[in-house]
């Protein structure tokens, strides 16, 4: 994966935050710095030691999943990303815009919550990367992505940013699902960028 590669994942990955985000802000009216700190340590946090875990997880198989690699590739970033656009497609407002609240369980739900996707591109990493090194600077990049995210989101949230949580998990969906098409013709041969 190259470094373009990664911060378009990133960028994905990081737009459920986003969207929470928003409506955190939304619900709390006044942010402050602090506030937006705490929504870009829980999730940037959450979102960078998920896919560590995620790596860890995929190299005790590797060996089973090494000539499949593309396709899982493929197949988890088709449905994380079809599942964030269909997210941004629902007509039912959710109970995660709800959560005015930065309190430890309801953040700890929260950042788990929108991480679990990061775990599952973790698996992918152990197969597309190149060493431990590299998974943890893909790992970082996507915390810290996902921190500015999720702090600019709040700020957005709290001067009426109710619009753009739709959008945000939209792109963020077809964002993924590029980007696994992408690897999956390059694991063909089809294309080598």
């Amino acid at each position: 994966m190259s470094i373009y590669d990664i911060l378009l994942l990133a960028i994905g990955l990081s737009a459920d935050a986003f969207a929470i985000s928003l409506c955190k802000g939304m619900a709390l009216k006044k942010v402050k710095l602090s506030h937006m700190c705490i929504l870009g340590l829980w999730f940037g946090g959450f979102q960078a030691l998920m896919p560590a875990v995620g790596y860890f997880i995929g190299s005790t198989f590797e060996h089973l999943v090494r000539q499949f690699a593309p396709w899982i590739a493929f197949v988890l970033l088709l449905l994380i990303g079809a599942n964030m656009i269909r997210e941004s497609l629902s007509k039912d407002d959710e109970d995660e815009c709800d959560c005015d609240t930065l309190g430890f369980k309801t953040m700890f739900g929260m950042a788990v919550a929108t991480s679990i996707d990061a775990m599952t591109v973790g698996v992918t990493f152990s197969v597309t990367l190149n060493g431990v090194l590299e998974m943890l600077s893909a790992a970082g990049i996507i915390g810290v992505i996902t921190f500015v995210m999720s702090a600019v989101g709040a700020k957005i949230g709290s001067v009426g940013g109710a619009w753009a949580k739709d959008r945000a998990e939209m792109l963020g969906g077809t964002v993924l699902i590029l980007l696994g098409i992408k690897i999956l013709l390059e694991g063909l041969g089809i294309i080598n960028l």
